[in-house]
């Protein structure tokens, strides 16, 4: 699995491709699609991206697997 793609969806939006990285395994991929979330979260935005997920791509454009964003977010104090 060398490489990964990332595309992020709401239930009414879908994000263009977002980034790609290279990866050696399921592990690692898993977390490129985390540090990619936190990147995100990061924008100043005004989503809420508690409904978002990151769907995790192989270069045949199969997922993966997904992650949601309230999984790398943490509970909500």
């Amino acid at each position: 699995m060398p490489q990964v793609y990332f595309r992020c969806s709401c239930a009414d939006r879908m994000l263009p491709e977002l980034c790609a990285a290279e990866v050696a395994d399921l592990t690692e991929a898993r977390d490129e699609a985390a540090t990619a979330v936190r990147m995100m979260l990061a924008l100043p935005t005004g989503d809420d991206w508690r409904v978002w997920v990151m769907h995790v791509l192989d270069d045949l454009g199969d997922e993966i697997f997904t992650l949601p964003f309230n999984a790398v977010m943490g509970r909500l104090q």
